[in-house]
Parts: C-alpha cells; sequence; structure tokens
C-alpha cells in the first residue's frame, strides 16, 4: 500500500508549464497543417503528436515517477507501435 511520502504530487506551476506546452503544440499542429510539406506532413504530425502523448503520460498519468517495469513496459508498447505503423506505411507505398 502506498503512503502519502510515496505520492508524486506535482506543483501547479509544473501542470501550468505542461499545459502550455500542450497547448503550443496544439498551435504547432494546427499550423503546420496549413503548410504543404509533401511527404513530410505524415511524419511531422506523428512527431508532434508523440511529443504531446509524452507529455501527457510523463506528468498527467505519472509515469515519470512509477518503476522501471512500467516504463520498459509502455516503452516496448510504443516500439511495437511503431512498428505496426510503419508496416501500415510500408504497404501504401507499395501498393
Amino acid at each position: 500500500m502506498k503512503t502519502d511520502s510515496d505520492m508524486h504530487i506535482l506543483s501547479y506551476k509544473k501542470l501550468f508549464l505542461v499545459f502550455a506546452a500542450l497547448l503550443m503544440l496544439t498551435g504547432a499542429t494546427v499550423g503546420i497543417s496549413y503548410i504543404d510539406l509533401g511527404r513530410l506532413n505524415v511524419w511531422v504530425a506523428l512527431l508532434i503528436a508523440s511529443s504531446k502523448a509524452s507529455l501527457v503520460t510523463l506528468f498527467f498519468m505519472h509515469l515519470k515517477y512509477e518503476s522501471r517495469v512500467i516504463t520498459l513496459s509502455f516503452i516496448s508498447t510504443i516500439i511495437f507501435l511503431g512498428i505496426m505503423i510503419s508496416f501500415t506505411f510500408w504497404d501504401v507505398a507499395f501498393r
């Protein structure tokens, strides 16, 4: 059972900074959508979305303060997801 000393309470300042970063990344997503980058559109969108997802999982879901086993499990899941997405891109590219 977790005690009060095991809890990770984030300050309002840190939460606001993460929130501000998420808002800026959302603005970047909207801004980039108006720019034609050719084949890079999808990659830039995925990079921004991955950055936002990382911020949410690290700070709002407290993954930053979890044990290495849970972090390793999450990272291996992300790697597996990346492999599956790359297979989809590969399939679409060679049709």
